[in-house]
């Protein structure tokens, strides 16, 4: 049997990592975890930026005490992949907001933390990776793609990350993001449609436009059209 080495500070049940699919992740502990509350298990994959200047950065950060974060993974402009949580624990990424009137996201939830400042596209080998690993994680809590949102569709007007450069078409063309609506109900309400897609915590009508259009279309400015209300509309399933 391999010898577990421990990690100066890390608690013993997150010395080994998840059984995972390729690709394999390079084990890389954070401290900062816990039990996920009330028996919850994740049905959500929350994604982020890191804001950072590179991953080393990140990885510091995430792994340091003092600033109480972390992620599940950590995914390199390189497509190099580390996990630092396991995924049976509850890692501190989400911090405050709600998804469908849920809180404490960190619970439901697997945070994959993408190694961006926001200012840059995100690489193709890092795109590559995320798309290898979503459907693994996917599988093993059987969650939807409806399940797959950014750090801003559950903290609207606090978190913009994973921000407007973030291709959430190219998640969508291979199930692993909801896919927005293409056919106009423009008769509906705004907020009642935003409510439908999980959009419900309690923010302005600004905040949850500008939201929205994070998610749908990073580019929009001006106020609210009726493309606003049709990527919000439910696709009908096939």
């Amino acid at each position: 049997m391999a010898m577990v080495t421990l990690v100066a500070g890390t608690p013993a049940r997150s010395a080994v990592p998840s059984t995972t699919d390729q690709p394999k992740p390079i084990w890389h502990p954070s401290p900062n975890f816990g039990p996920r509350r009330d028996g919850l298990r994740p049905t959500l994959i929350v994604l982020h930026y890191t804001a950072m200047e590179n991953a080393s950065a990140a990885l510091d950060r995430l792994c340091d005490p003092a600033p109480e974060v972390s992620a599940h993974y950590l995914i390199g402009r390189d497509g190099t992949l580390w996990q630092l949580v396991r995924e049976e624990d509850r890692a501190w990424h989400a911090g405050a907001g709600e998804w469908h009137g849920q809180m404490d996201v960190n619970s439901r939830s697997v945070g994959i933390e993408l190694d961006n400042r926001g200012d840059h596209p995100f690489s193709e080998p890092q795109m590559r990776a995320l798309e290898q690993l979503l459907p693994n994680i996917m599988r093993r809590w059987a969650i939807s793609p409806e399940g797959v949102i950014g750090h801003s569709d559950m903290a609207p007007g606090r978190k913009i990350d994973p921000g407007p450069r973030f291709d959430w078409q190219r998640l969508e063309h291979q199930d692993l993001a909801a896919p927005r609506g293409t056919t106009a109900q423009t008769d509906l309400n705004f907020r009642a449609l935003a409510k439908s897609r999980g959009y419900t915590a309690a923010v302005d009508d600004d905040t949850l436009l500008h939201t929205t259009r994070l998610r749908y279309r990073p580019w929009a400015i001006g106020p609210i059209h009726p493309d606003d209300l049709m990527v919000l509309c439910q696709s009908p399933k096939t």
